[in-house]
């Protein structure tokens, strides 16, 4: 059956790999697909891949079954900045992988009905081409996900830690000298703090002994250690660290052979349905992989340690619980989208609300981190809100109007120095008291700003420390322009 799949869609001679390397990308068109081929009905697919190895949609599947046949794991090739792989795909190159897909799951024991009516759908084949797509992506990303063990240090002044029962001093249990009042040569204080296991997970970055994990994880530890599926554990040098969109990179001395990179993905391009696949080790369950789906784009949240907010967050069900933190969260084709790091949870498991740090925000941070242990983030210095409709009419403007508005300005910061209005009055409606007054920005440089979101991001993705920005607001009414001089963000707020 592959040999025919091969000769409809006009990819003989590439192989059985090659085909199933098509598979992979099928996903989203198997449903459709599978009812043209589920009896195996060869004249039923090839109408349905668009009539034969010479039309455009059998020669963009044989160039994707080429280049896959070709590609030995590119994403353990490839240096970091080449390991962005293209988010989308080729529709014709999908819908003859489906063909594929189909084949594949019913040859390889799968149990597809093989005596199904043309026209049919055979869910064995949808079902055994969704259980390959999960298991090669957990196959091929396995080896470069790490569990991150950390010990960390707990101050206790009293001798007690709430919730937790009487700890050893320095987390060792007392020796019969000490029980005897004898000397055992340490002469710090005993019951003073002691050390507290923690775990989270992680992925390679690099061949140079990167890894990426949440700065919540390894925050605080006196050690890190990492271990890898296969056994093989080695000790963390903690890098750098990202409070503000929690992120870290820790540092192993391996030789480039043990490490297999991740591919990365482009998080832009995610959209709400997508499936995610999760690995890590949530409640010490090391390497679990779960499944999901993008559930929601663009969510922000505030990071654990800061006062600063994170964008373009992705939002998921596939379970995400204690442990997941600093795991890749993954495309059907393994490519990193997100870094799991936060839940909504009443009972602190999994509540199947999910959320993910954009894999573009740690293209951008990451780098920073290697070189230099951190990274600096323009600040204009100012807190808003999205300009809403009632407070458009309030302020006198277009109730169709978007924007962000100002409602604190920061003493001394940049958007002070500027000259630029916070707000000076409040409005009692539904949702309370609502501020009003201020600048509603409206660009910046000239690139529209719809919401408050758009304004951090804009200034996270297009800006940096030190640039000169043209911010257009309205006040009172009208238009104008103020050049604001951008600077770091400070490590607190007063």
């Amino acid at each position: 059956m592959m040999q025919k799949i091969q000769e409809m869609i006009g990819v003989k001679g590439v192989g059985a790999k090659g085909v199933r390397a098509l598979a992979l990308a099928a996903l989203p068109a198997i449903a459709a697909l599978a009812l043209a081929c589920g009896g195996g009905n060869g004249a039923a697919a090839d109408a349905a891949l668009g009539g034969g190895a010479t039309d455009e949609p059998a020669a963009a599947a044989r160039a994707a079954a080429e280049q896959a046949e070709s590609a030995e794991q590119p994403a353990r090739a490839m240096p970091v900045a080449d390991r962005t792989a293209p988010q989308a795909e080729d529709s014709a190159g999908a819908a003859s992988a489906a063909t594929a897909g189909a084949d594949a799951g019913a040859s390889s024991g799968a149990g597809a009905d093989a005596s199904a009516a043309p026209g049919e759908l055979d869910p064995d084949a949808v079902v055994a081409a969704f259980e390959y797509v999960i298991g090669n992506v957990h196959e091929s990303v396995l080896p470069s996900v790490v569990n991150v063990h950390v010990v960390n240090r707990v101050d206790s002044p009293t001798g007690m830690f709430p919730g937790f029962p009487q700890p050893f001093p320095f987390g060792q249990p007392p020796t019969p000298d000490d029980e005897n009042g004898g000397d055992d040569g340490n002469d710090a204080p005993n019951n003073e703090f002691f050390f507290r296991d923690g775990e989270g997970s992680g992925f390679v970055w690099d061949t140079e002994g990167h890894i990426v994990t949440n700065q919540h994880v390894i925050a605080g530890a006196e050690r890190v250690v990492v271990a890898f599926a296969d056994g093989t554990e080695a000790d963390a040098e903690v890098l750098g660290e990202d409070p503000d969109s929690d992120i870290a990179v820790l540092k192993v001395d391996m030789d480039e052979s043990e490490l297999h990179p991740v591919t990365l993905g482009d998080s832009n391009a995610v959209k709400v349905g997508q499936l995610t696949v999760a690995i890590g080790n949530p409640f010490s369950q090391e390497f679990t992989t779960t499944t999901g789906i993008v559930s929601a784009v663009g969510r922000t949240i505030r990071s654990s340690a800061t006062p600063f907010s994170v964008p373009k967050v992705i939002q998921t069900d596939a379970p995400i619980n204690p442990g997941n933190s600093g795991g890749p969260l993954l495309d059907r084709r393994g490519r990193v989208i997100g870094i799991n790091a936060q839940i909504i949870s009443r009972t602190g498991g999994n509540a199947g609300i999910g959320f993910a740090i954009p894999v573009n925000t740690a293209k951008r941070v990451v780098p920073s981190l290697i070189d230099d242990g951190s990274f600096k983030y323009s600040w204009l210095g100012i807190r808003g809100m999205s300009l809403r409709p009632e407070i458009a009419e309030l302020m006198g403007i277009d109730a169709e109007r978007r924007g962000a508005l100002i409602i604190d300005i920061s003493g001394g910061g940049p958007a002070d120095d500027a000259g630029m209005r916070g707000s000076d009055k409040t409005h009692s409606g539904e949702d309370g008291d609502l501020p009003y007054g201020g600048d509603v920005i409206i660009a910046v440089d000239g690139s529209p700003i719809v919401d408050m979101d758009d304004l951090i991001v804009h200034l996270l993705d297009r800006t940096n420390p030190g640039d000169e920005v043209a911010m257009t607001v309205i006040r009172d009414g009208e238009e104008m322009d103020i050049d604001v001089t951008l600077r770091a963000r400070p490590d607190s707020l007063e």
